[in-house]
């Protein structure tokens, strides 16, 4: 199964791999723009062009679009983040050039008519209102804002009303000439697929596409800071966010390592800490992500309101212990476990796997293979770990965000902040 990659004359890059015993191929087109390349005054223009790619082309209907290619039994869908837009389809192997041939039409001839425009940004707005009655979607939009404050990172992939309010036709046709250049873009294939024949088919509809030049981008800056809600919910969201490293970074894998050492499951320090042994919440974990240039690790718990304070005490206590190098080599090997398991398990699936290939290539420029993940999951150390959490406290300021705790958000997150960063 071992991936095979081609780089068309225009710098497109066609990668597949090809998965025995499947009838079906997930395939798609990823993007290298995201809603980090966004100016201030186009805020949301990505995820807006994501929605308006499936609202028609010259030759088919919104409706055309998704029946052509529910009709053969397959389902699209697309997904907008900081660093990547992607298209992406799944198909029986048979209508691979179906599938692919859709993509093409939606992303190279959208016509973004204005009736359609105006009732899909009423959609959005929507979805921004719904996002606003989820007090955890609340509190990381703040603690992002915390942590890249004034920066396209910190913002809201999504958008606010005003800003997707005021976007047009004429600037979603000026941002998708400017970003959709073949060399930032991959079409990526797994499953039943032929290397070779979806190349073809990939010349034959992508060809049209030119090389531009790449722009340059703000880089990350982590600031730190609190942010809070006013709004009142049953449950108090806590999120605590630390610098974390560029997934370009060597101690990137540290990073996931620790995250599932810490709050990565029910076996880890703060589930069991926080919820077994003191019943102070439901829900704890942590995560980790970065981007090109940086990233942020965090810690999120829901709590109630008289258990906030003591909950944030034992979170800093367990995040200090584990940086003053008390870790067991049970615990990190179980990380390290866990970490290589869900890999291999993902990878399972065509889907992940056409995924994994496409953002290797945008982020790093070539395929990582699994075993040199698995090497990088090897390789982690309980020194390094203890090294890595410390790293994290050495900072001295980390973005704070609560959310449902009324009047008294502001001098929670506060308190909290002065804990990490004591």
């Amino acid at each position: 199964m071992t991936a095979q990659l081609t780089r068309l004359d225009n710098g497109l890059r066609v990668v597949t791999q090809t998965m025995p015993h499947l009838h079906s191929v997930s395939l798609g087109v990823w993007v290298g723009v995201g809603a980090r390349d966004e100016r201030p005054e186009e805020h949301g223009i990505c995820h807006l062009l994501e929605h308006m790619a499936f609202k028609g082309t010259a030759s088919r209907s919104a409706r055309q679009i998704a029946e052509e290619i529910e009709q053969v039994g397959g389902d699209m869908n697309a997904a907008t983040g900081l660093e990547m837009t992607a298209y992406y389809v799944r198909v029986l192997q048979d209508d691979v050039a179906l599938g692919l041939e859709v993509l093409a039409d939606i992303i190279q001839n959208s016509t973004f008519l204005g009736e359609e425009l105006e009732m899909e940004k009423e959609v959005i707005l929507q979805e921004i209102a719904g996002i606003d009655d989820v007090p955890d979607e609340i509190a990381y939009d703040l603690v992002l804002d915390a942590a890249f404050p004034e920066q396209s990172v910190g913002r809201p992939v999504i958008g606010t009303p005003d800003s997707v309010k005021a976007i047009g036709r004429s600037d979603l046709s000026a941002h998708l000439a400017q970003r959709d250049c073949a060399d930032a873009m991959v079409i990526a294939a797994a499953g039943a697929v032929d290397h070779e024949t979806f190349v073809g088919h990939v010349k034959a509809m992508f060809s049209g596409l030119q090389a531009g030049a790449s722009s340059a981008e703000e880089g990350a800056r982590f600031v730190g800071g609190t942010r809070a809600s006013k709004r009142g919910f049953e449950q108090w969201h806590l999120v605590v966010g630390f610098p974390g490293p560029s997934y370009r970074d060597e101690s990137f894998m540290l990073s996931q390592v620790f995250s599932g050492l810490l709050g990565g499951g029910m076996s880890s320090r703060l589930f069991q800490e926080v919820r077994e042994n003191r019943g102070l919440c439901y829900s704890i974990y942590s995560s980790a992500w970065g981007l090109r240039d940086g990233g942020m690790f965090g810690i999120h718990a829901a709590t109630g309101r008289e258990m906030a304070t003591e909950l944030a005490e034992v979170v800093a206590h367990e995040l200090r212990k584990c940086a003053s190098g008390e870790l067991t080599e049970t615990e990190v090997q179980r990380a390290k476990t866990q970490l290589r398991a869900g890999l291999l398990m993902s990878l399972e699936s065509s889907s992940v796997r056409a995924e994994q290939m496409a953002r290797q290539l945008l982020s790093v420029d070539r395929l990582i293979s699994v075993e040199e993940l698995i090497t990088r999951i090897d390789d982690v150390t309980s020194d390094g770990l203890g090294q890595f959490a410390a790293g994290l406290l050495e900072f001295g300021q980390p973005a704070v965000a609560v959310v449902g705790a009324g009047g008294r958000s502001q001098r929670l997150a506060e308190e909290t902040s002065k804990l990490f960063a004591a």
